[in-house]
């Protein structure tokens, strides 16, 4: 078993690596601090082909592989943590389940945009009722004719303050296997944006409001029954939250490392105290071990489609190890850390918020149990008798 990336793949990191030292490190800090999404950056990124590296070259892509986007995440990330969320945008979450599924009139229609950095998707799935338990959801595509209408609500969809087009999850019929999802433009009538508010690491959202917003059976992604073909490739987004929580917390290492050699208190650096050096050592240990979780799940992916279960273990092993090295590294850093001219604490509020999106670390763990007994495991109540 070779755990070393190909000649290949070592180059394209080593480019991509170049590219951000040259282009982002100068501004890291700024670009972490800002609240709107960073569209110079995309465009820069497009003209590179790390947009839709994972698209097929037919559909306007470049046709690479999970690994080559995991790799670009995590050049990037390292340098400029906030830009590693572009690539994310641009290869992983909505836009990866968009280019699996989507018709050809529809590919047309969206992806010059998203993979040419003018334009992003944002997906419409968490709603006030329906948060881990996502089969709960209420909002409803109606048949009108040749239409549908989509009433209901959506919270805390990343990129929802700014995005052009979003993926939606909607009921066209009850139970799991009436759920499916459809395209929603910005500016379509009915369908208002809420005023963006701020998650903790700054990045806004906005909830989305549908009130018998008429969309076009064109618009359909996934009709009914679309369910788990649309959480396979929420398996991917997974993958992209784990990239980028690994390499957010290697940026963070590697920025507390430099000041650990360089600061001195009692007369000597930071890295000959003993107890200072424990905390490298565990941080670069999860790090490490988290990586290899990540990888193993690309490797090991259908078709670029991830399975569930090595996906579980690495988003949780990614997101406890970059929130712990974040964390460890502020702690190094002491007040240069904890102020807002350094990244670091960007790292630790950005980490932590991905221990909730895309599933929370107790949900992973309860889909992890799931796998080594072979069995489901509802965490439903049991329906109530008839009343007596």
């Amino acid at each position: 078993m070779d755990f070393k990336l190909t000649q290949e793949q070592q180059m394209f990191y080593d480019t991509v690596r170049r590219f951000a030292l040259k282009e982002l490190a100068e501004g890291a800090a700024e670009r972490a601090n800002a609240t709107e999404f960073p569209w110079s950056v995309a465009h820069k990124f497009s003209e590179m082909g790390l947009l839709g590296i994972t698209v097929p070259e037919e559909d306007g892509g470049v046709g690479g592989t999970l690994i080559d986007a995991i790799l670009a995440i995590r050049a990037i990330a390292e340098v400029c943590p906030r830009s590693g969320d572009v690539v994310q945008a641009g290869n992983f979450g909505p836009i990866r389940t968009f280019a699996e599924y989507a018709s050809a009139e529809q590919k047309a229609r969206f992806l010059p945009d998203l993979l040419g950095g003018k334009a992003v998707i944002s997906l419409g799935m968490t709603e006030p009722g329906a948060g881990s338990a996502l089969t709960e959801l209420v909002t409803s595509a109606t048949p009108d004719g040749d239409d549908y209408l989509v009433n209901g609500t959506k919270i805390f969809g990343t990129h929802s303050a700014e995005a052009n087009v979003f993926l939606v999850y909607v009921r066209f019929g009850p139970g799991v296997s009436g759920i499916g999802s459809v395209l929603l433009e910005r500016g379509m009538p009915g369908f208002d944006i809420g005023q963006p508010s701020a998650f903790m690491n700054g990045e806004e959202w906005a909830q989305l409001y549908f009130d018998n917003v008429r969309v076009p059976k064109e618009n359909v992604l996934l009709g009914a029954g679309g369910f788990k073909k649309q959480i396979s490739g929420f398996n991917v987004e997974r993958l992209g939250n784990s990239a980028r929580a690994v390499a957010v917390g290697r940026h963070a290492f590697n920025v507390a490392r430099e000041h650990a050699q360089i600061r001195k208190q009692f007369g000597r650096p930071l890295c000959e105290f003993q107890g200072l050096q424990w905390k490298f050592a565990e941080m670069a240990m999860r790090l490490e071990a988290a990586e290899l979780l990540l990888m193993r799940a690309a490797v090991d992916a259908q078709e670029n489609l991830p399975s569930a279960q090595d996906t579980a273990l690495a988003k949780l092993a990614c997101n406890e190890a970059g929130h712990f090295a974040s964390n460890e590294a502020l702690q190094v850093m002491g007040g240069i850390g904890f102020s807002e001219e350094s990244t670091v604490q960007y790292c630790l509020r950005r980490t932590r918020g991905w221990m909730i999106a895309g599933g929370s670390t107790e949900i992973l763990k309860n889909r992890i149990a799931e796998g080594i007994f072979e069995r489901r495991f509802s965490q439903r109540a049991e329906k109530q008798l008839a009343a007596e």
